[in-house]
């Protein structure tokens, strides 16, 4: 399994972010010269399809491209258009997970990205606890239970996989995480007994790290603002880049950052943060589990 350093995990992870960040400046030039997609794909020998990829950041981009659309655009200053070139080559640089393309499906790439260039994250999950909070043993009984049926060796590839991204919690740059648990996600057994009770320990312990804030969305609570299920949002340091809402799906996810789609979520997360107990008062029901299980 590969090993990166703070540094080049920052950059990597940071491609995904120059990518997006260069795609929304592409966009806002070619919507202010009134210049079609269809038009702008025809000046670079594309379809109007890749210029919709490249301005959501879903693809690498060509200095060649690039240099065509900004003149297309009308931008002669050299000094934004070494800029804006700049930004395309350090957008271009491959993340530590493209080695693991194996088992990794295209579409989460861009998340892992952005999962390691944010500074804040923050999370509702119900169905099981979260990757980033996962015990080795417990991802395995995971991975294994969503991939019935796969070798061995795929298996351990992918927890491999979950274990490298929570470096990101104790990189020198490590983000704010927020995580909410529901207890459903708490009381759903993976894994023997003893993996179960480790999960809770190390929950515990992660909980009082200083970065990491863990609450816990009760039964007994009842209803509450997580009713459309698990969720993530991502904001960044760049002010260029507006939070991102993430949402998994079976064969798919969904990156939404339209202003009033992000507002919704906010809404529904400062809700959950709100109504579910507090950090300590979460410890103690982490601790009361423990107990149960």
């Amino acid at each position: 399994m590969g090993r990166v350093g703070p540094v080049a995990a920052g950059e990597s992870s940071g491609s995904v972010v120059r990518r997006i960040l260069l795609g929304s400046q592409l966009r806002r030039l070619r919507d202010s010269r009134g210049i079609t997609r269809e038009a702008a794909g025809y000046s670079i020998r594309a379809s109007e399809s890749k210029i919709s990829r490249m301005e959501l950041g879903r693809v690498s981009f060509k200095a060649r491209d690039v240099e065509d659309l900004l003149t297309l655009y009308g931008v002669t200053d050299e000094v934004e258009r070494d800029s804006l070139l700049g930004l395309a080559r350090e957008a271009n640089v491959a993340g530590w997970w493209h080695s693991y393309g194996d088992v990794l499906p295209g579409w989460f790439q861009t998340y892992i990205g952005l999962e390691g260039a944010a500074s804040l994250i923050r999370i509702y999950e119900v169905q099981f606890v979260h990757g980033l909070l996962q015990t080795e043993a417990y991802a395995h009984a995971v991975v294994s239970r969503g991939t019935r049926g796969a070798p061995a060796a795929e298996i351990d590839r992918r927890v491999a996989l979950r274990l490298e991204r929570q470096k990101v919690l104790v990189s020198e740059r490590a983000p704010r995480f927020h995580a909410v648990l529901d207890e459903a996600a708490l009381r759903r057994p993976y894994g023997e007994r003893e993996v179960m009770r480790a999960q809770l320990r190390h929950l515990i312990e992660m909980s009082e790290q200083p970065n990491i804030t863990l609450q816990v969305m009760p039964f007994s609570f009842g209803g509450h603002a997580g009713e459309s299920g698990s969720f993530t949002m991502l904001s960044f340091p760049e002010s260029d880049l507006s939070d991102i809402v993430y949402l998994e799906q079976l064969t798919s996810a969904l990156y939404l950052d339209k202003r009033e789609e992000v507002a919704q979520y906010e809404k529904a997360m400062v809700r959950l943060h709100h109504d579910s107990p507090g950090p300590e008062e979460s410890r103690d029901l982490l601790r009361g589990l423990l107990q149960l299980s």
